[in-house]
């Protein structure tokens, strides 16, 4: 059985720490290899590589990086399939979803191809009597990344091409659950130009982690996760002094008002709360119906089409909802379904017992759809992360909008009505990070910036976008002055140029 080691210096090398963990196939979970868990030690040596690596990368001409990242897009493309075909047999994802989610990291790549541009800084000339003054970004030096295992390509590709691209050399530690994917895409990277150790990548669990927010030569941190995971991540690295930019977890509400296009609303929950397994941060996973008459038209809706899915490996094209990523997840899922029925919510169905034939030990879950779930319940207000979607029922449109703002998470929520007052009222008031209206997955394209309010992120800047230029760049300004001959005098005051 294979091992997955690091990538490190422009090359794969094998773990020297001794430690492995175990990588599933999780339609039929079964063992498909091992992953090297990085040590301390590990963790040092890729960061020294980069560091190394950063000064000639960061003197390189912006349109030079600008290149890279072209043939870094074009090999993407070409290796689409195959990249796709990872995600599939580690994550479990149909190869459809994994084809989607590659597309969006790639039109990151594809921002990052215009760094000449949005590295452009501002000059003025004469600000005071022969004073100009220029301001211009500059890379920060070596950068780190931690991803999630739900997605194992496109959440490092949100990071690192742009990461690189405005200069920076960077550390990846993607999720142990699901490590080929990420190693590939440095692979390609290298192909496509990016020069050994600029990009370098370390498997491994806590102890890498720790290592990276320790490190003293790392200089910012980029993290996607779990809530508990982001806030611990963003105060450990803050207290060593670090730039980092931490994304949460999520409870993502979906209004559904009376004058809905109940049939559109349908079909964008059953997209939005089952698709990728209910596997991401941009889930929708509670259903909030305004009336008691939404409320009973969407579980007359949805309950057949839950119960209907299309269920089983993500390799078979006809399948809407593979596998969940592990066993352990499998059980944490079940045991949700099972406090929902504990607590008083009505599961109205019960994908508990879904089992299909030739898969019998693969970490499957039919859908399950709660109504009548309150606020005070745990199944309400925690982070399921699985295909488990609860119908809230409230009065009215003011309650809706208090039940949204009220939750600790704000990464994204949407709105279905076709009430133009009701949309924009409910766009400036929502306390949350990404709107949607009528549309239920509002994840910004990749020239603006992705990320949540509230315990949703952890940080001042967003991810991608304008905001992850910023992240990865330091202002510099510089006021200059040429003898002319003009002798003014020591100033012993604030100094004043005009």
């Amino acid at each position: 059985m294979a091992t997955i080691g690091h990538f490190i210096d422009g090359k794969r090398i094998a773990g020297t720490s001794g430690q492995v963990g175990p990588v599933f196939d999780p339609a039929t979970g079964e063992q498909r290899a091992a992953v090297a868990l990085a040590s301390a030690a590990e963790v040092d040596a890729a960061v020294r590589s980069a560091k190394a690596a950063f000064p000639a990368w960061a003197a390189t001409p912006p349109i030079r990086r600008a290149r890279v990242m072209f043939e870094l897009k074009r090999l993407l493309e070409a290796h689409m399939d195959e990249l796709a075909q990872l995600v599939t047999a580690e994550h479990g994802k149909t190869l459809a979803d994994a084809k989607g989610s590659l597309t969006r990291g790639l039109e990151v790549v594809e921002f990052a191809c215009g760094i000449p541009q949005l590295l452009k800084g501002e000059f003025s000339a004469e600000v005071g009597a022969g004073v100009d003054l220029a301001s211009f970004r500059q890379p920060l030096g070596v950068c780190a990344g931690i991803t999630p295992f739900n997605f194992p390509e496109m959440i490092p590709m949100w990071m690192f091409p742009l990461a690189l691209a405005c200069g920076n050399s960077f550390v990846l530690k993607p999720s142990e659950k699901d490590p080929s994917a990420p190693m590939r895409l440095a692979e390609l990277a290298l192909e496509a130009g990016v020069p050994p150790g600029v990009l370098n990548v370390v498997n491994g669990a806590k102890d890498a982690v720790n290592a990276l927010l320790a490190h003293p030569d790392v200089a910012a941190i980029s993290f996607v996760g779990a809530t508990p995971t982001a806030e611990y991540v963003y105060q450990t690295a803050t207290s060593f002094g670090k730039r980092c930019q931490a994304l949460g977890g999520a409870k993502n509400h979906m209004v559904v008002m009376p004058d809905a296009d109940l049939e559109q609303a349908t079909d964008a929950l059953m997209g939005a709360g089952y698709g990728s397994a209910g596997e991401r941060c941009m889930a929708v996973s509670v259903a909030v119906a305004v009336g008691d008459q939404v409320g009973d038209a969407l579980i007359e809706r949805l309950a057949p089409k839950v119960r209907q899915l299309k269920i089983g490996p993500g390799t078979d094209p006809e399948v809407e909802m593979g596998p969940l990523v592990t066993k352990e997840h499998l059980e944490k899922v079940r045991g949700y379904v099972d406090l929902g029925v504990e607590e008083g919510a009505k599961l109205v169905v019960d994908g508990r017992g879904f089992k299909m034939q030739g898969y019998e030990h693969g970490y499957f879950i039919g859908g399950c759809l709660f109504d009548q779930v309150t606020p005070e319940m745990r199944i309400y207000h925690e982070e399921i992360f699985g295909p488990v979607l609860s119908v809230v029922r409230v009065p009215d449109y003011d309650t809706a909008l208090q039940l949204v703002n009220d939750h600790e998470y704000g990464n994204g929520t949407a709105i279905f009505t076709r009430d133009g007052d009701a949309a924009r009222a409910f766009a400036q008031d929502a306390r949350i990070g990404m709107v949607g209206i009528n549309v239920p997955i509002p994840v910004p394209v990749a020239y603006h910036s992705f990320g949540g309010w509230k315990r949703s992120l952890f940080g001042d800047h967003r991810i991608h976008g304008p905001e992850g230029v910023r992240f990865y760049t330091n202002q510099k300004a510089v006021s200059s002055r040429w003898p002319t001959g003009i002798r003014a005098g020591a100033q012993f005051v604030m100094p004043t140029l005009g």
